[in-house]
Order: structure tokens, then C-alpha cells, then sequence
């Protein structure tokens, strides 16, 4: 049963115990902190918690679980849990893994971000030390994660803005890939005219292709790189069609393939990668420095200055409401109506009845 001890320091020692076993003591300044601190100790032993374990430093364990993930997930997420080791703080790393609070996440947040890491960084890595504790916590070390509850330090890095293509742009950019990889050319015209996520790109299997009554993919699933697959992100199926180029494409990604087969692959014929692409293709070169994001963004810039209604376009890009679709995109249709008036102003004509005196505009 827990209990209190003062010391001659007059400071105050909590005790827990499980029958005649101390399962472990830590001092406090105050007496209400030192016996809360045991009664949730002998709390978290009696929940299934291996106190003992718990005392493990973290130092300690990243390597061994480290080396587990190498074995269990893809290699670009092991290179990055295994920044863990490099990036961890020797207060955090010397603490017991049991003894983490969500605000010492916090504060190694923030000595990352003292190390000039980008935000995104900073999330890959919240990630990882998010997946370590979860194996904590599944080992019976302690009985929940602290970095579900760390907060993030606030964004630094200037919101990025989408660059979509113009007809012209993306014909130029797939010329420059095509002279590496014509297969690479043909998965970054297949993302343009689809609007796909890279995540939904890279899951399509050859039975999702539908020919009647009109060629399109149905558009159920979505794999992000390191993870299993999953419903996309508006959990809802759609269909999106295929224009005649995409059409063409399509048609020759699914020959010799079976129902599953994998439709978009890398150039091997393996799952594609983001990190392969972009070294293989050129890409971010090719398109001066574009996202891979931006070819979602220019299928639905290019939809709306073709004619294609906001209604429409929502439901092919996927979005839970057309609101969405609306705040991202509406500003591309006042192009059509922008041009017009562009070319009554470099007109010089007046307004019907108005006659301009050219020498009261004269300097």
C-alpha cells in the first residue's frame, strides 16, 4: 500500500508496494505529490504494468526496438526511426521510459527546433518517438504514450502555396522526364489528368479500371509509403474518368497484369516511391521545382478553366464537401472572365455614348 516518508530535509518520499515487494519510491517537495506519484504507480502495476520494466532507460531500448523495425516496416521508415538515436536529447535518452511526461516531448520538440529542423522534419520524427512509446506500451512498460498529448512548437516554415501547371508548363515537363524515363513520363501525365493522391496513385490495382459506360478508375483505396492500406481520406469510394490520354496510358500500364496487380509501379515494376520517382525522373528540376502535389492541383485548375463545374470537380478530387473544393480553387474561374475584360481594357474603346476628351488625360 502506498505511503509517505519525510525526510530530514523535510522533503517527502512516496512508496509504493505490491504486498511485500517496493515496486519503487521518488521524492517531492510536497506530500500530496509524493503519495499521488505511488498510489498511480501501484495503479499502473495492478493494471498489467510492468513496473520493473518500466525503469528500462530510453537510451537503452531505442537500439533494440530500432533494430525490430528494420525488420518490420520499409526502409524509409526505419532511416528515420533509427534519426532517433542521433537527434535524442541525453536528458530524455537517460530517463526511464515509465517516467516520460508529455511535457518532456515538449521540450525535446523544442530542441529540435532549435536545431533549425523544418516542421515537417519535426513531425517524422514525432512520429517515431510516437511508435517507440506505442511498443512501450504494448511491452507493459508503462500504460499509456506521452506524445499522443505533446503539442507541437508553433510552425515556423511558410505555408506552401500550390503552383499548378498551365497546358504548357506540364507539356514541357513531361518532355524533360520523358528523356530519362518514358514510363516515369507516363505515371506524371497520369497524375495531372486524374487528380489522385500519390497515396491512391500508388494502391490502384488493374481491376479498378472500369470501360463502361464511360473508361474511369474507381477509387476506393489508398496506401501511404510505410503504412498498410486504407480507405482514402474521405472514406468514400468515387469514380473519376479518364480523359483519352489518361485512357491510353491506363491501357498500357494493365498489360500481362492481373485483376491485382499494382496498375502505376515504379520503373521495375515494383511499388512506386516517392524518394525512387523524384531521383529517377528529374522531376523536381523538370517542373523548377514543383511538388508532386501540384499535378492533383493542376487536374483541378485546368477542369475549372476548361468549364467543368465546382460540383463536379469536388466529386472527383474526392472532397467531403464542395466547400473545399470552392475555397482551394474558385479563384481559378474568374479566368475566363478575367481575360475578357483584359481585352476591353487594352481595347481603348469607351463605353457606348461616352466620348473620351484625349487632351483632359494629357500629362
Amino acid at each position: 500500500m502506498a505511503f509517505v516518508r519525510k525526510s530530514e530535509a523535510g522533503r517527502f518520499r512516496g512508496v509504493a508496494k505490491r504486498g511485500r515487494v517496493v515496486l519503487g519510491s521518488r521524492t517531492f517537495d510536497k506530500r500530496k505529490d509524493a503519495l499521488a506519484w505511488a498510489e498511480r504507480l501501484e495503479t499502473q502495476a495492478e493494471g498489467g504494468v510492468d513496473v520493473r520494466a518500466g525503469k528500462a532507460l530510453v537510451r537503452d531500448l531505442l537500439p533494440e526496438w530500432i533494430e525490430y523495425r528494420r525488420k518490420t516496416v520499409t526502409p524509409q521508415a526505419a532511416t528515420t526511426d533509427a534519426q532517433l538515436i542521433r537527434l535524442m536529447s541525453s536528458a530524455l535518452g537517460a530517463r526511464s521510459v515509465a517516467s516520460i511526461l508529455s511535457i518532456d516531448v515538449e521540450r525535446w520538440f523544442v530542441g529540435l527546433r532549435d536545431r533549425d529542423l523544418s516542421d515537417a522534419s519535426i513531425k517524422r520524427y514525432r512520429n517515431s518517438l510516437s511508435s517507440f512509446f506505442a511498443a512501450c506500451v504494448a511491452d507493459g512498460r508503462r500504460s499509456d504514450n506521452p506524445v499522443r498529448g505533446a503539442r507541437l512548437p508553433s510552425r515556423v516554415d511558410p505555408p506552401v502555396e500550390m503552383r499548378p501547371f498551365s497546358d504548357s508548363e506540364l507539356a514541357v515537363t513531361v518532355a524533360k522526364v520523358r528523356e530519362r524515363s518514358e514510363h516515369l513520363a507516363d505515371v506524371v501525365v497520369f497524375l495531372a489528368e486524374t487528380g489522385l493522391r500519390w497515396g491512391e496513385a500508388r494502391e490502384l490495382r488493374r481491376r479498378d479500371l472500369i470501360e463502361l459506360p464511360i473508361p474511369s478508375l474507381r477509387v476506393a483505396r489508398s496506401r501511404s509509403e510505410g503504412q498498410e492500406a486504407s480507405p482514402t481520406k474521405g472514406r468514400t469510394a468515387r469514380t473519376v474518368p479518364l480523359t483519352d490520354r489518361a485512357h491510353s496510358i491506363v491501357k498500357r500500364l494493365m498489360l500481362g497484369k492481373s485483376r491485382d496487380e499494382l496498375l502505376l509501379t515504379g520503373e521495375n515494376g515494383g511499388q512506386l516511391w516517392r524518394s525512387a520517382f523524384l531521383r529517377s525522373s528529374g522531376y523536381t528540376a523538370a517542373s523548377d521545382n514543383r511538388r508532386i502535389y501540384d499535378l492533383r492541383h493542376t487536374f483541378a485548375t485546368l477542369a475549372i478553366a476548361k468549364g467543368v463545374d465546382l460540383a463536379t470537380l469536388s466529386k472527383y478530387m474526392g472532397h467531403a464537401d464542395v466547400s473545399v473544393t470552392s475555397r482551394n480553387y474558385v479563384h481559378y474561374q474568374g479566368s475566363r472572365a478575367d481575360l475578357a475584360a483584359l481585352a476591353l481594357l487594352n481595347s481603348g474603346g469607351g463605353a457606348p455614348g461616352v466620348r473620351i476628351d484625349e487632351s483632359e488625360t494629357a500629362l
